[in-house]
Formats: C-alpha cells, sequence, structure tokens
C-alpha cells in the first residue's frame, strides 16, 4: 500500500487535508516513519495498515486507533473510556503552569499542591507534574478504567502523581472536605449539554465516553458547580480554582464564581478566540 493508497479512501470521511493528516499520524505515531520516510517509498506492510484502514473508514478516532494521542509534545495513551486530549486542553496546563511560576514560593509544602479533578487519560496532572516539578499532583476520575490509562501515562512521562477515585457529585466528598490543602484546584469537567449532540462531529458522538462529555440540558453547570463548592473549603487562602469552559456558558459561570464569593475572576481565550478557560481565586 502506497500513501495515496492510504489517505485517499479516507476523503470518504475527512476532507482531503484532513485524510492527509491523520495518515501522517499513523504512520508516524503507530510506525514511526516521517513524511521523508515515506516520499522516499518507505511504507509498513499492507497487512498492517489495511485494519487501521478499515477502522478510520469506520469513522473511529484516529487516536483510539492508533492507542496514543500527543498532548503538550508528549505522547498520552488513550483509549474509548477517556476523552482525546485537545490542544486547548494544554492552554489550560500553560496559563496554570505561567501563573504559578510567578508566585513567590512561601515555604510550606501544601502550597504547592494541585489537585485535578476528573483526571481522565491524566493528560492535565502529568503535564503540571512534568511542568512544575515541585508540586505535589493529586488526581481523581469516578471511572477505574480512565485512572487506570492515567496511572498508565504518569509512568510513560516518568512523573509522580496520586490517583484517587473520586465522585464530585457525592455530597459526601464535600462533607469530608479538607481545609486549606490545595493551592491549585483544576479541572476540564463535562460541559456539552445533551441539546448539542445534533451539532457535533460524529466521530466524537460516536465514540468519545459520553460520561466524560455531557451534562444535562438544564444544569449545564453541574459540575462547576460541586468542584467550586469543594474548592472554596479545599483551596488554601488566595489559591486558585481553573476550568476548561463551554464558550456558551461564560457569563452564566462567571456569575456563579462572583455568587460564591470568588474574586479575581478571568477568562480566557483559546488559539480560536473563544473564551474557553477561567480562573477564580478563593
Amino acid at each position: 500500500m502506497t500513501y495515496q493508497e492510504l489517505w485517499r479512501p479516507l476523503t470518504a470521511v475527512y476532507d482531503q487535508r484532513e485524510a492527509q493528516s491523520v495518515a501522517r499520524m499513523v504512520l508516524e505515531m503507530r510506525f514511526g516513519l516521517t513524511l521523508a520516510d515515506v516520499l522516499c517509498g518507505q511504507m509498513p506492510d499492507e497487512c498492517d495498515l489495511r485494519p487501521i484502514q478499515q477502522r478510520l473508514l469506520a469513522g473511529e478516532p484516529v487516536q483510539y486507533v492508533i492507542g496514543e494521542a500527543e498532548f503538550g509534545g508528549r505522547r498520552f495513551r488513550v483509549a474509548p473510556g477517556v476523552l482525546i486530549p485537545r490542544p486547548e486542553t494544554y492552554e489550560l496546563c500553560l496559563w496554570v503552569r505561567e501563573v504559578m511560576s510567578r508566585c513567590e514560593v512561601r515555604g510550606t509544602r501544601y502550597e504547592e499542591r494541585i489537585l485535578d479533578i476528573g483526571t481522565g487519560s491524566g493528560c492535565i496532572a502529568c503535564t503540571l507534574a512534568a511542568e512544575l516539578p515541585e508540586a505535589e499532583v493529586t488526581a481523581w476520575d469516578i471511572s477505574e478504567e480512565a485512572l487506570a490509562i492515567a496511572r498508565e501515562n504518569a509512568r510513560r512521562t516518568h512523573v509522580h502523581v496520586l490517583f484517587e477515585q473520586a465522585d464530585i457529585l457525592d455530597p459526601r466528598l464535600i462533607a469530608a472536605s479538607p481545609q486549606n490543602r490545595y493551592q491549585v484546584i483544576v479541572s476540564n469537567p463535562p460541559y456539552i449539554c445533551q441539546k448539542e449532540q445534533a451539532t457535533m462531529e460524529r466521530h466524537v458522538l460516536d465514540h468519545e465516553p459520553h460520561l466524560a462529555l455531557f451534562v444535562p440540558d438544564d444544569d449545564p453547570l453541574l459540575f462547576y458547580r460541586a468542584i467550586a463548592r469543594y474548592a472554596s473549603l479545599s483551596l488554601t487562602p488566595g489559591g486558585s480554582l481553573y476550568f476548561e469552559i463551554n464558550p456558551l456558558y461564560a457569563t452564566e459561570l462567571s456569575a456563579l464564581l462572583s455568587a460564591m464569593s470568588y474574586h479575581d475572576i478571568a477568562l480566557k481565550n483559546d488559539q480560536f478566540g473563544k473564551p474557553r478557560m477561567i480562573k477564580a481565586t478563593r
């Protein structure tokens, strides 16, 4: 199979540029071939490529097909039990890193503790542990499958993260919340309303975990409210709460955080100019 024979059928699922990009991702990440290698005629055996091509033609995301996704220059294992990491989420990590790197270290270790709620693949937790090596990072998820993948990604990225199974919607968690434990709490929680499914790409809707994607139409801030409530008890004085957000509800979320006595609330646009992140201070 040639490079053209790999990508041309994929135009049934993607436009031409995307089809070529997906094919190159397969060749580079799965088989270690650069574009220069491919242009020189190096290609894997057809028996290795044909099953991959068939899965891609069925609409399965390329990251699940090859079992990896790139995030912030690192490779993370992914599977259908976790969301595929997005570049916008790495922008959230960069914001946390930027602010924490500016902060003066005040000597007590709890002021360097970070909690990632709803960690999924562990991409946020592992990235912050790698890029802020002095911090102690804890990560929660409700899914044991996700936690198993996240633990593997911590090993892959050579970082230490404490992974724990926890449900932020469980009221017992709020009741048992530790006082003044974390300097930063960060989360990319489920934030897509059920009614938005009609506008979503099929490969996302059909393959990525709905548990990590969707919230009820009548309560789009469900997870933000629960996390903000927990953070109000568990952040150190002056500690920060960071969220990836649904741009449709940026104004409502800002109002919610203000009503919960957070201050210095700041929205930040992603690379596409959409309000995708918010920061609030306890």
